[in-house]
């Protein structure tokens, strides 16, 4: 079995809605990274020194890759990517091995068999 790593970059008050969205879409789970911040085309906007911008999660979510682009358009529809400006970016790297995740491919094994 193969893995994806997909990285949401998001608003931190949409993590929840997109952690359930993947899991109903196939992430057996996620690991979230609070404060992150960034800047996108535009540089953010500060007032004495203070940002004004909000805070970011990152979320991390190892997929099996069968799964994988069915998950990450979920999180993008959740996240409203497409269609406010700033809302957040997701993508996905091959993972070339992973351990600790036996759990995982037994749990994941007759739903990828019927995905393919």
């Amino acid at each position: 079995m193969h893995f994806k790593l997909i990285i949401a970059l998001i608003e931190d008050d949409k993590a929840d809605a997109v952690m359930e969205a993947a899991r109903k879409s196939g992430a057996t789970g996620a690991t979230v990274i609070n404060h992150a911040r960034g800047e996108g085309l535009k540089t953010s906007k500060s007032f004495f020194g203070l940002s004004l911008e909000t805070q970011r999660d990152m979320v991390l979510f190892l997929v099996e890759e069968h799964l994988s682009r069915k998950i990450l358009e979920k999180i993008a529809q959740v996240g409203d990517f497409d269609n406010q400006h700033g809302a957040g970016i997701a993508f996905q790297i091959d993972v070339e091995d992973a351990v600790g995740v036996m759990q995982q491919v037994r749990s994941l094994t007759g739903v990828v068999e019927d995905e393919i």
